[in-house]
C-alpha cells in the first residue's frame, strides 16, 4: 500500500523551543539533508522526532515562508534531475517505432519496451507518494500553521503537482514532440486496444497507471473534475473508443449476421464495464458505454434489425427468443420507444395475419369436391351450398385456431425475449387488431369457434387446456372493433347450443359470459344471460308439466312425450335461428293428431299458470326422437331416429299408408302445410342423404319437384341403432352465414347501431342540455366506439332525426353550430 500524506504520529516538541534561538541555514541543511536520504530510499537511520522539531521550530519562528518555498525547490529538482531523467532514458528507438502512427500494429519489442516505460513511471510514482507521505509527517506543523493560513497547497498536494508539472508535463526529445504524459496515455490506449483485439495484458500495470492519473490534478486545487485522469487520458481513451467501435461496426455489418452482431455488441458492453470497474476506472463507466451504444449499436441497429435471412423476421419465424432478447437489450439502451424493433415486429405480425385470412379465404371459396356429378337444378343447389358452409365454417374454426397459434407464439416472445415491454406490447395489440379487423368475417369466425369448444369441449384436450383456449378466444374478441357484430352471432350460435341441447355443460356456459364481462363489460352480456335463465325456467317448466300429466291419469304407453322451451320475445334472436320465409310467419304447420293434442294439453296447462301470456309455436327450431320400424322380407328392423319436428311431421304421414304408396310433394305440402323452402330441405335430408335414407324418391335427382314422388324405405338398412338425420343447409348446427344471410345480418347490425346512436345522443342532451357540435360528435363516438366502429355520417344523421321529432333543436348562432336538448 503507497503511504498517505499525515499517516505517522509525532509527539509536539516541549514549550522551551521557543526560547532557542533558530539559524535557518543550519537547520535547513539538517532537513535537506534527510530529504535527499528519504528520496534516496535511506530513511531508517534517521530520527523523525528531531526533524519534526527542526521543522516546527522555523514555524516558531516565522521562518515558514522560507521552509515552504526551499521544500518545493528541493522536491521540483529531485524530481527533474533525478525521476525525469531517469523515466526519459527509456524511451528508446523501439519504443517510439510505432507509436507514431496510431494506426500501424505495435511489435512485441515495442510493447516490452512500452511496459518497461510505464511500469518504471508507476514506480516513480509509487516511490514519490510514499517519499512524500514521510516527509509531510515531517512538515506537519508548517502545513497545519502556515498553509492553511496562506491558503498555499499542503505540500503534499504541491508535490503531486510538481510530479506532473516536472515529470509528466517534461518534454521528451522525439519528432514530432511528446511530453511523459502523452507517451503514457499512449502506451495506455495501444494496451486497451490490443486487449480489445482478443490479446492478454498487464492489467493492473494499467489499473495503477490509471490511480496514478487519478491522484494527480492540473491544477493546485484538488477537485474531482480536474483529475489529469478526467482531462488527459480519458478523452483520449473516448475517442480512440469512437475510432475504434466505428470501424467495428461497419466491419461486422460486412462479415456478421444479426444474431453474431447483437451477441458481439452485448460482449463488448461487458468488456467495457468490466475493464472500468478493473482496469482503468469506475469514472469512465457510464461514458465508454455511451460510445459503444452510440457507435457500434446506434448506429447500426436498424440496419441489423433489417438483415435479409438473419433480422429480427428470422428470429420471429424461427422462435429464436436469446437472439431477440439480444437484440430488446441493444434497442432499449439507444431507442426508448424502440422504434425500430417495434415497426418490424408489428409488420411481421400483420403479414403473417394477413397470410392466415387468405389461407382462410381460399379453403372457404374453393368448390368442396363432389362423389359425383350432380344433375343441375334449383333445389339441388341447396345440398352443394351445404357443403360450400360446412367447408367455410371449418375455415372459420381453423382461422381462429391460428390466430391464437400466432397470438401464443408472439405472447412468449414478447414475456421472454422482450420482458414484457409495454411499448412493444401496444404494438403487438395495434397489430392483431389490425390484421383481424382487415377480415370482415373475423366476429363470424371467432363465435364459430367458441361454439365448436362449448359444444364439443375440446377434443383430445383436458378441461384445463379447453379453458385456456376459451380464455384466448376471449382476448380475440378484445381485438375487434365491432364487438356488437360478435354479440349478434354469439347470440343465435348461444341460442342453437341451449335449444338443440349441444353445450357441453350451462357451467361452461356461464363461465365463458363471466370471462366476456370481465373483459368487455355487462351491458355485453345481459341479453346473453337471459338466454341461459329461459332454458333453466323452461327446465323447471317440464318438471311441473310432467307432474301435470301424470295427474291426469293418461296411461297411455304411446302416448307422445312433449319437452317444450319457453323462450322470451325480446331476448332470443328468432329471426336468425331459422330460415326467413315471408309465408311462414303467415301459416302454422299441421301437427299429427297425436303431437296436436298434447301441443293443446301443455297450452292449457302454461296459459293457466300465465295469464296474460301468449304462445306462439316455433317448429323450426325443434326435434324429435322417433321409433322407426322397417320390414322388408320377412325382417323386421328398428331404429330410433332424431329428426327436426317438421321431419317428425313428414314421417308420421307415412303411418297412414298402405305399403307400397306414395305421398307427392305437393300432397306432403297440402297435407302438413310446412313452408316450402322447410318441407324441401327436410325431404332432400330423408331422401337423398345415403347415411339415412328413410324415404325413397321418385325420380331419384337431387332437386325437388311438385310432382315427384314418396316412398317409406323399408328397404333403409344402418349398422347404428340411433340414427341422428340432420337437415341440409340449414340445420341445428351453426355454421358460417351464406351470403344472403349475411346481407340480412348487416342490414339487422346497421338498424341496432342507429338505435344505440339514438339512445347515446339523448342521453348527452339530457346530461348536457346544451353542448356544441363538436362536443356532441366527439361524446357520441366515446359511448358507442367500445361496441362498434361508428359512422360520422350516421351519427349526423341520427341528430337530424332527432330534430325533427322534436327531442333537440338547433342553437341561435349558426356561425357556431350547437343543439339544444327539448324535455
Amino acid at each position: 500500500m503507497l503511504a498517505k500524506k499525515g499517516g505517522s504520529k509525532i509527539k509536539a516538541p516541549r514549550r522551551g523551543l521557543a526560547k532557542d534561538d533558530v539559524d535557518f541555514d543550519s537547520t535547513w541543511n539538517t532537513l535537506s539533508t534527510a530529504f535527499h536520504e528519504i528520496f534516496a530510499k535511506n530513511a531508517s537511520k534517521l530520527s523523525f522526532e528531531e526533524l519534526f522539531r527542526n521543522a516546527y521550530k522555523l514555524v516558531l519562528k516565522k521562518k515558514q515562508d522560507m521552509l515552504y518555498d526551499r521544500v518545493a525547490e528541493l522536491i521540483s529538482l529531485w524530481l527533474w534531475n533525478n525521476v525525469r531523467t531517469k523515466i526519459h532514458s527509456l524511451v528508446t528507438p523501439a519504443l517510439l517505432a510505432d507509436r507514431m502512427d496510431r494506426h500501424a500494429a505495435i511489435s512485441e519489442e515495442s510493447r516490452v519496451a512500452g511496459e518497461r516505460y510505464i511500469r518504471a513511471l508507476k514506480d516513480a510514482f509509487a516511490d514519490h507518494q510514499l517519499c512524500m507521505g514521510m516527509i509531510t509527517d515531517v512538515l506537519m506543523y508548517m502545513d497545519r500553521m502556515y498553509a492553511q493560513d496562506k491558503k498555499r497547497p499542503p505540500i503534499f498536494s504541491a508535490s503531486m503537482t510538481l510530479f506532473r508539472m516536472r515529470v509528466l508535463e517534461s518534454t521528451l526529445e522525439t519528432e514530432p514532440p511528446l511530453t511523459v504524459l502523452g507517451l503514457l496515455n499512449t502506451v495506455l490506449l495501444d494496451m486497451i486496444k490490443s486487449e480489445r483485439k482478443g490479446e492478454i495484458i498487464d492489467r493492473p500495470l494499467v489499473r495503477a497507471c490509471c490511480y496514478m492519473l487519478e491522484g494527480v490534478y492540473d491544477s493546485y486545487r484538488d477537485e474531482e473534475s480536474s483529475k489529469l485522469y478526467l482531462t488527459s487520458f480519458e478523452p483520449l481513451f473516448l475517442q480512440a473508443s469512437r475510432e475504434f467501435y466505428t470501424a467495428e461496426g461497419q466491419t461486422l455489418l460486412v462479415e456478421a449476421d444479426a444474431s453474431s452482431f447483437c451477441t458481439h455488441a452485448r460482449k463488448r458492453l461487458a468488456e467495457e464495464q468490466e475493464r472500468c470497474q478493473q482496469t482503468i476506472s469506475q469514472l469512465t463507466e457510464h461514458k465508454i458505454k455511451a460510445v459503444v451504444e452510440t457507435e457500434l449499436i446506434s448506429a447500426h441497429i436498424r440496419e441489423v434489425i433489417n438483415m435479409e435471412g438473419t433480422g429480427v423476421q428470422s428470429m420471429l419465424d424461427n422462435d429464436k427468443i436469446q437472439d431477440l432478447a439480444n437484440v430488446y437489450e441493444l434497442v432499449s439502451r439507444v431507442d426508448p420507444r424502440k422504434t425500430a424493433l417495434k415497426d418490424v415486429v408489428k409488420k411481421r405480425v400483420i403479414e403473417l395475419g394477413t397470410d392466415i385470412n387468405k389461407v382462410a379465404n381460399v379453403i372457404g371459396e374453393a368448390a368442396p369436391a363432389a362423389k359425383a356429378t350432380q344433375k343441375a337444378g334449383s333445389d339441388s343447389k341447396g345440398i352443394q351450398q351445404e357443403k360450400v358452409l360446412n367447408q367455410q365454417t371449418h375455415a372459420a374454426i381453423m382461422w381462429v385456431d391460428q390466430v391464437l397459434m400466432l397470438q401464443a407464439k408472439f405472447d412468449k416472445i414478447w414475456k421472454e425475449a422482450f420482458q414484457k415491454d409495454t411499448i412493444l406490447e401496444k404494438a403487438l395489440q395495434n397489430s392483431f387488431q389490425d390484421f383481424i379487423n382487415i377480415n370482415d368475417r373475423s366476429a363470424e369466425h371467432l363465435s364459430l369457434f367458441l361454439d365448436e369448444y362449448l359444444k364439443r369441449g375440446g377434443k383430445d384436450k383436458s378441461d384445463k387446456e379447453v379453458d385456456i383456449v376459451l380464455e384466448d378466444g376471449i382476448l380475440l374478441l378484445q381485438y375487434l372493433a365491432n364487438k356488437d357484430t360478435f354479440e349478434t352471432y354469439y347470440k343465435r350460435h348461444m341460442a342453437k347450443r341451449l335449444l338443440m341441447k349441444k353445450s357441453v355443460s350451462r357451467e361452461m356456459e356461464r363461465e365463458m359470459l363471466s370471462k366476456m364481462k370481465m373483459k368487455i363489460g355487462n351491458q355485453f352480456t345481459q341479453k346473453l344471460e337471459g338466454l341461459i335463465r329461459d332454458t333453466e325456467t323452461s327446465d323447471d317448466l317440464n318438471i311441473k308439466y310432467k307432474k301435470y300429466v301424470d295427474k291426469l291419469g293418461d296411461r297411455d304407453p304411446k302416448r307422445v312425450e312433449l319437452e317444450c322451451r319457453v323462450l322470451t320475445t325480446t331476448i332470443w334472436p328468432f329471426e336468425t335461428l331459422s330460415k326467413p320465409d315471408e309465408n311462414a310467419a303467415k301459416t302454422e304447420c299441421k301437427f299429427p293428431a297425436p303431437v296436436e293434442q298434447v301441443r293443446q294439453r301443455f297450452e292449457r296447462f302454461y296459459l293457466d299458470r300465465h295469464t296474460g301470456r301468449k304462445l306462439t309455436w316455433m317448429p323450426s327450431l325443434g326435434d324429435a326422437d322417433m321409433r322407426a320400424t322397417f320390414t322388408n322380407g320377412g325382417k323386421t328392423r328398428r331404429y330410433e331416429l332424431n329428426v327436426s319436428t317438421y321431419a317428425m311431421i313428414i314421417l308420421m304421414l307415412f303411418n297412414d299408408l298402405a305399403p307400397g304408396e306414395c305421398y307427392t310433394f305437393e300432397q306432403i305440402m297440402a297435407e302438413t302445410n310446412i313452408p316450402k323452402p322447410e318441407l324441401v330441405r327436410n325431404l332432400q335430408s330423408l331422401s337423398l342423404v345415403t347415411k339415412w335414407k328413410v324415404l325413397r324418391k321418385e325420380p331419384m335427382t337431387k332437386d325437388i319437384k311438385p310432382s315427384d314422388k314418396f316412398y317409406f324405405n323399408e328397404d333403409f338398412t344402418s349398422q347404428f341403432l340411433k340414427i341422428k338425420v340432420s337437415v341440409v343447409a340449414g340445420g341445428g348446427a351453426n355454421r358460417v352465414e351464406s351470403s344472403e344471410e349475411r346481407r340480412a345480418t348487416q342490414k339487422r347490425t346497421e338498424e341496432e347501431r342507429g338505435i344505440v346512436i339514438d339512445a347515446a345522443i339523448v342521453r348527452i342532451m339530457k346530461s348536457r342540455k346544451t353542448v356544441t357540435h363538436a362536443q356532441l360528435m366527439t361524446e357520441t363516438l366515446a359511448q358507442v366506439s367500445s361496441r362498434f366502429q361508428p359512422d360520422v355520417n350516421m351519427i349526423k344523421k341520427k341528430i337530424e332525426s332527432l330534430i325533427e321529432k322534436e327531442y333537440m333543436e338547433r342553437g341561435p348562432d349558426p356561425a357556431k353550430p350547437s343543439y339544444i336538448y327539448l324535455a
